[in-house]
């Protein structure tokens, strides 16, 4: 039975928002599209997955996922984002897909061993695992067995819900934290994340032009945005 990490990604030239105030629009299309290839090429190395999914509205996204080897999916302009990843994991189950992966497009420190810790935390013979954010609010890390056995509740406190979700469900849930499933980029103090690639973001906001310190023992080679 196949792994499928499944990637859902906003338009990469409307994504990012909240960083406007510190980012024109040119600027946080090229952040988007360095986070984007990268978590392609995290999830490209990991041998436990059958393939990757990419799932959008953004036909640009989805032509940039398919040079870099991945499935796609076109979700209907008006699609929010629980109910495309519903109609998603309902379509991988009926194809004999066992276990979905579900990762954002926005974690600067994702490496191969943070998505294969999610799939060894996998209760079995099925389970949920959770990997929220630093602030324990989001879910920025999920993995399901089998695929629909889970509901959708990303929005706020997504982490919050899915616990609570799995809870009354009876459905067995472990929780992994590790910090390259727990930072993200959503505010302009988060760009000191992407500081090696994008060294003037991160001064704007008075962050260090280094990357801090993280586990990243796979990361991919060349720490570059391509669009």
């Amino acid at each position: 039975m196949a792994i499928v990490a499944v990637v859902p990604v906003k338009p990469l030239r409307r994504g990012k928002s909240r960083l406007a105030a510190v980012l024109d629009d040119e600027e946080r299309y090229r952040l988007n599209c360095y986070l984007f290839t990268h978590t392609l090429k995290v999830l490209k190395q990991v041998p436990e997955l059958e393939r990757i999914l990419v799932v959008s509205r953004d036909t640009a996204a989805l032509a940039l996922a398919r040079e870099h080897g991945a499935h796609t999916l076109q979700e209907p302009s008006d699609s929010q984002l629980n109910l495309a990843l519903k109609r998603t994991t309902v379509l991988l189950r009926s194809t004999a897909v066992s276990t979905v992966v579900i990762l954002p497009a926005d974690l600067p420190l994702l490496a191969v061993e943070d998505v294969q810790a999610l799939l060894a935390a996998l209760p079995e013979p099925e389970g949920l695992v959770l990997a929220p954010n630093a602030q324990e609010t989001g879910t920025n890390g999920l993995a399901v067995r089998p695929p629909d056995r889970v509901e959708y509740r990303y929005g706020p406190n997504s982490f919050a819900q899915h616990l609570a979700y799995a809870r009354e469900v009876g459905l067995p849930v472990a929780i992994v934290r590790r910090p390259g499933l727990q930072y993200d980029v959503d505010w302009p103090e988060d760009l000191r994340l992407v500081a090696d690639v994008f060294p003037s973001f991160a001064a704007r906001v008075g962050a260090p032009t280094t990357t801090p310190p993280s586990p990243r023992p796979s990361t991919v080679s060349g720490r570059t945005y391509e669009c």
